[in-house]
């Protein structure tokens, strides 16, 4: 009998014993490795204030502050054009020659002017010399004096009409550029015929270094749209590079045909890699005034239709834990239910451990 009850009591102690050794070896089945360790960093979860994001579609345009049209001030026939469409050009540079009748007109106004000069001054100096001799009146000197001044006016104003066209001898003037920047507009071609009564722009200069990001606001979302929001400007021609500013301008019109209204971001542009009339996504963030957990984008698995992370305890400890999002912002999320403020979570490559947990 007390055979068989030691039998019973060393059979227990072993069924316990092994049991116990069952149960360690199952909670310590899943370890993170040191490797896996240093490529599965881990994040503290935190409660940030939510951003929201409005994405907006537009263009590129010059700074209209720095934009110049020239004009054909005189009509002729177009003898050459020294100057493309996107060329860089230096203010008072040539870019067309014209030859015009009209120079031709000028240019006896002016030699007509220089002779009326001419003789206004001898005739006064006639009439001194002759009031000195007491062989006129006064009356004919003032006259004099006055003929005088009247051909000195026109002579000066003929000049200044030389200055302001920068006319030279001849029945040519040459069109050049009132300020540095880039040909964004061409609308003159070699040996057309300039009307004096055109007001086609023929050459459209722009300064670049700093470009407007002009975005278009549907009407729903107008209310959602404030100066001095944050924007983030990208283009189809290079969508790597992220042009950031803020909500400068706010253009409260709304266009009959696109049911839109635009705003105006100012967009620094040292390199020249933005030109007008590039297409452009302009992304628009605010905060709103409350805050919810957030984590980032890499932390987060999405599988079978629902959206996990991977809690951090220990490495012997991982959890794999449904959550809800809330709102993607960037490379942050927000999560409505599923954590709380202070726990960890795998922020990257999360995907390795959830196929080892849950295979």
């Amino acid at each position: 009998m007390k055979y068989f009850i030691a039998a019973g009591i060393t059979c227990t102690f072993l069924l316990t014993a092994c049991k116990h050794q069952a149960e360690k070896e199952t909670s310590i089945a899943f370890r993170m490795s040191d490797t896996m360790l240093a490529k599965c960093p881990v994040a503290t979860v935190s409660e940030q204030q939510i951003l929201r994001e409005m994405r907006l579609f537009g263009k590129i345009e010059p700074d209209n502050n720095k934009r110049v049209e020239v004009y054909s001030i005189l009509g002729g026939n177009v003898l050459s054009i020294h100057v493309e469409l996107g060329d860089y050009v230096k203010k008072g540079q040539l870019m067309a020659v014209v030859r015009s009748t009209e120079v031709a007109a000028f240019q006896k106004e002016r030699l007509d002017a220089r002779a009326d000069l001419a003789v206004a001054e001898k005739n006064l100096q006639v009439a001194r010399e002759l009031f000195t001799s007491q062989l006129n009146a006064e009356r004919d000197v003032k006259v004099a004096e006055r003929e005088l001044e009247f051909a000195k006016a026109e002579l000066l104003r003929i000049n200044e009409v030389y200055s302001i066209y920068q006319l030279k001898d001849g029945s040519t003037f040459n069109i050049v550029a009132p300020m540095s920047g880039f040909i964004v507009g061409k609308q003159i071609n070699q040996n057309e015929l300039l009307r004096t009564d055109n007001t086609n722009v023929l050459f459209s200069i722009a300064e670049i270094n700093e470009v407007w990001a002009i975005a278009n606001v549907n009407e729903s979302d107008i209310s959602k749209i404030q100066l001095g929001y944050d924007a983030e400007v990208s283009t189809l021609s290079f969508p790597d590079d992220k042009y950031t500013g803020k909500i400068d301008k706010i253009f409260n019109t709304i266009d009959p045909e696109t049911k839109a209204m635009k705003v105006r971001v100012r967009i620094p542009n040292a390199t020249f890699r933005l030109k007008p009339e590039m297409n452009a996504t302009v992304v628009v963030r605010n905060r709103e005034q409350r805050k919810m957990v957030a984590v980032p984008n890499t932390a987060l698995i999405f599988d079978k239709s629902k959206n996990w992370v991977m809690v951090y305890r220990d490495r012997n400890n991982v959890e794999t834990r449904r959550v809800e999002v809330y709102r993607t912002v960037g490379d942050v999320t927000y999560i409505q239910h599923g954590l709380k403020a202070g726990e960890q979570v795998i922020s990257s490559n999360g995907i390795f451990i959830y196929d080892a947990l849950n295979d």
